[in-house]
């Protein structure tokens, strides 16, 4: 059975993790606190640089699939070695942050055991940042590009002044290269974990994770959609039946930020047992 290594991670009882202590209006706070100016750092370049070229050229080069071959376990042992540049909530390894979701959603739907995996799993797509690509292409906030910047995105249009799509007309109209509700599937996103993730597990012939838990992977961080209610224009009907799942995950991987961490290699053992029924071997990343 693998472990999850916890060298340097602080462990507590797991009946004290709780994210009460919060108020939940105190997530996402973009405007001050002490992680502020790394944020700021990484989202400006991301939209100073995400166009439509480069989300091609990335899924050109990570469509391959040829960087690593991991199991679902090892892929999240590696995220003890990335703190997200990109959150202002907390200051913790992207693997703790797996584990705190997991048991949140776990708790609200016991009856769903492929959410509690989709919760484990969600931003197993952030290992391209140890493969070499910067966090700004890889964590944080998702939009879409090929039309106009949305001024809900983070940061908002300002942090966009130096992305050369802004001067392009072909891309900022509000439909840009887009026909009216063409549906999410049709529309390219800033390139992220989201995306990556998903391209990698339908590239896994054992995925058997039902077709709600791939969109909550593939839009959990297009917050400007899900959250604001802006790029309607773009969403279809299949796109809005699938939004209040993505908006019910949403309250376990943003609410469950803490710092306070669970015995995670207590929890190995349930998780794998449901990987080996989702998405089981190895997969190629």
């Amino acid at each position: 059975m693998t472990e999850i290594s916890t060298e340097k991670i602080p462990l507590f009882d797991p009946s004290e993790w709780r994210p009460e202590h919060k108020e939940q209006e105190l997530f996402r706070n973009y405007e001050e606190g002490a992680l502020i100016d790394r944020v700021k750092k990484t989202y400006y370049e991301m939209h100073t640089n995400q166009t439509v070229d480069f989300v091609n050229e990335k899924m050109e080069k990570w469509g391959r699939f040829n960087h690593a071959e991991l199991t679902i376990m090892e892929a999240l042992d590696k995220l003890n070695a990335l703190v997200d540049e990109s959150d202002p909530d907390v200051d913790l390894p992207n693997s703790v942050h797996a584990f705190q979701t997991a048991e949140r959603a776990r708790e609200a739907h016991p009856e769903k055991d492929w959410f509690h995996l989709v919760g484990l799993i969600h931003d197993l797509g952030k290992v391209m940042a140890l493969y070499g690509e910067p966090q700004w292409c890889v964590v944080g906030d998702t939009f879409p590009v090929g039309c106009a910047f949305s001024n809900n995105i983070v940061f908002g249009k300002e942090s966009f002044m130096d992305n050369p799509d802004t001067n392009n007309s072909a891309y900022s109209s509000e439909l840009g290269i887009y026909t009216k509700n063409c549906g999410l599937d049709n529309v390219k996103i800033s390139w992220g974990h989201d995306e990556y993730l998903y391209q990698v597990l339908k590239n896994h012939p054992g995925c058997k994770i039902p077709e709600e838990g791939m969109y909550m992977i593939r839009y959990h961080s297009l917050y400007p959609w899900h959250t604001a209610g802006d790029y309607q224009h773009l969403a279809n009907n299949k796109d809005g039946s699938m939004l209040n799942w993505i908006l019910e995950f949403n309250k376990f991987d943003l609410y469950s930020k803490s710092e306070v961490i669970p015995d995670i290699n207590s929890l190995v053992p349930y998780y794998q047992s449901l990987i080996d029924k989702y998405v089981p071997g190895v997969i190629r990343w």
